[in-house]
């Protein structure tokens, strides 16, 4: 079978990474253990994430003229991320501050840069759009160029899936587009009233694994896959960009993968350095079908 064509609207951003053993409480310097530049914005993680997981990947975004520009690019062209809808503008690249304490926990500063700039869809970028399997969306850009995209991928039959994060407010016109909405608990509480229209809501669940909810009132959950957590930035980037991949597969399966590609990005530092591959999440998940707890049980 031809691997799904997964179009990714979003940001990219060189992520700071500093490891201490707690985070400071507001007011307070603590000292730091390491310190790390990784690749890495929610949108160019979730498109490395596809493109390991067996998607064919397009990624719209753009970076800036500064020092981390080619890195940027460069890490998505040798994940095997098409880069040809990745403009280059004036000024700075987006950046995320991170810092991770001892217990795999972060806390994440993020400046958009030239993320803030895709206030537009050229031709191309809508091409892109409306050949692709599935439309992959975050709000690290301005909600207006994703709606839009969103309102283009509906017209020509593309699948969107939308990770509202950073949390928001937003407007109906968004969510009347929106096929799929992956959100973690919080989000899931902060968004409430505004998920009910979504057909398909995935919710992530860090340790617990995840639960669905169907358009016809059916639910899953998929328990989580133990591991030895290191740090869980970009955990959820890789099951989202899992999930849009496996989600042809339906919703089942789609958790499934998505889960364990999760579960094993928090076992390795950084974003896009921590994202599995195809080979490494079907392992995973044939090790969590082995077990006890997840064998079905005798008739």
């Amino acid at each position: 079978m031809t691997a799904p064509l997964i179009a990714v609207l979003g940001s990219v951003n060189m992520d700071l990474v500093t490891t201490t053993d707690r985070r400071p409480e507001p007011g307070e310097t603590v000292l730091g253990s390491g310190f790390t530049t990784v690749p890495g914005g929610k949108g160019a993680n979730q498109a490395i994430a596809a493109s390991r997981a067996g998607g064919r990947v397009e990624f719209l975004g753009a970076v800036g003229t500064d020092m981390f520009a080619a890195q940027l690019r460069g890490t998505l062209a040798e994940s095997g991320v098409g880069t040809a809808r990745l403009r280059t503008v004036d000024g700075p690249s987006g950046v995320a501050s991170i810092v991770v304490d001892d217990g795999g926990e972060n806390t994440i500063v993020v400046v958009g840069g030239a993320n803030a700039r895709m206030t537009e869809l050229t031709e191309d970028d809508l091409s892109v759009i409306a050949a692709a399997d599935v439309l992959l969306c975050q709000l690290e850009i301005p909600v207006p160029t994703v709606t839009a995209a969103a309102r283009h991928a509906r017209a020509h039959g593309t699948i969107v899936i939308l990770n509202p994060s950073p949390v928001q407010d937003l407007s109906p016109d968004l969510w009347a587009h929106i096929d799929v909405a992956v959100v973690n608990s919080g989000e899931a509480d902060r968004l409430d009233a505004a998920l009910a229209s979504v057909p398909h809501l995935v919710v992530t669940l860090g340790a617990d694994g995840a639960r669905y909810r169907g358009p016809d009132g059916t639910e899953l959950a998929v328990p989580g896959i133990p591991v030895d957590v290191v740090d869980t930035t970009g955990a959820g980037d890789a099951f989202t960009g899992t999930l849009a991949v496996s989600w042809p597969d339906g919703p089942a399966a789609a958790l499934r993968l998505a889960g364990a590609a999760g579960a094993l990005a928090t076992t390795r530092l950084g974003a896009s350095a921590s994202l599995p591959d195809r080979a490494e999440i079907a392992a995973a998940v044939e090790r969590s079908d082995s077990t006890p707890a997840h064998r079905p049980a005798a008739p």
